[in-house]
């Protein structure tokens, strides 16, 4: 199967570019977020997993190995296709999904796309520890990962408006703790983004 191309992009979509790699252009899906990341021109090695329907024959593609394999692993659960486990790469960073499986998180499993409670809990039952463990975070930097409910507000609006889990959390870490607002770390971290939203 392909795993990788390293080509150039001739066309970005909103959820799909094309990949020009030796003469061939090669269609690949990906989440929103990443797309936004990607232009014409740009030459880009994008890591890939081809699934295969009797009807079609789709390439999705990620920014990394990691990505690629979370991808594969969630559509082992029973009802997961490709969409939605695309879906919760663009709501949750891989470390993000290891952190609520692991921990029975079905709140935070929910907030992606199309799975609703029942879903969830089948995710959580049918996983298991196929995700592998979060990365090691260095001596005393847990209590850093722990975000207050304010914060927690703020990145969830951020989602709301189309950036995915990870680049808000690593948006509204730049200014925790300074006693900021809810509607106040919301315009900053919105000022700090650009605008630039991942749909």
């Amino acid at each position: 199967m392909i795993a990788q191309l390293a080509g150039t992009v001739t066309y970005a979509g909103i959820d799909e570019v094309i990949l020009l790699v030796g003469g061939i252009g090669w269609r690949v899906v990906v989440a929103p977020p990443f797309a936004q990341e990607l232009h014409v021109g740009l030459d880009v090695t994008i890591h890939t997993s081809m699934v295969v329907r009797e009807d079609s024959m789709t390439l999705y593609g990620f920014r990394d190995t990691d990505e690629r394999i979370i991808f594969e692993k969630l559509q082992s659960v029973s009802g997961v296709g490709p969409r939605t486990a695309l879906a919760a790469l663009t709501v949750l960073s891989p470390d993000d999904l290891r952190r609520a499986v692991s921990s029975g998180d079905t709140a935070t499993l929910q907030k992606i796309p199309g799975v609703g409670k029942k879903s969830a809990q089948r995710m959580l039952l049918e996983i298991g520890d196929k995700l592998g463990t979060v990365a090691a975070l260095p001596e005393g930097a847990a209590s850093e990962t722990t975000p207050t409910e304010d914060e927690m507000q703020v990145r969830a609006a951020l989602v709301q408006l189309g950036w995915s889990e990870s680049v808000a959390a690593q948006t509204v870490e730049k200014f925790a703790g300074h006693g900021m607002s809810v509607s106040d770390m919301l315009r900053a971290a919105l000022l700090s983004l650009g605008g630039n939203r991942g749909h």
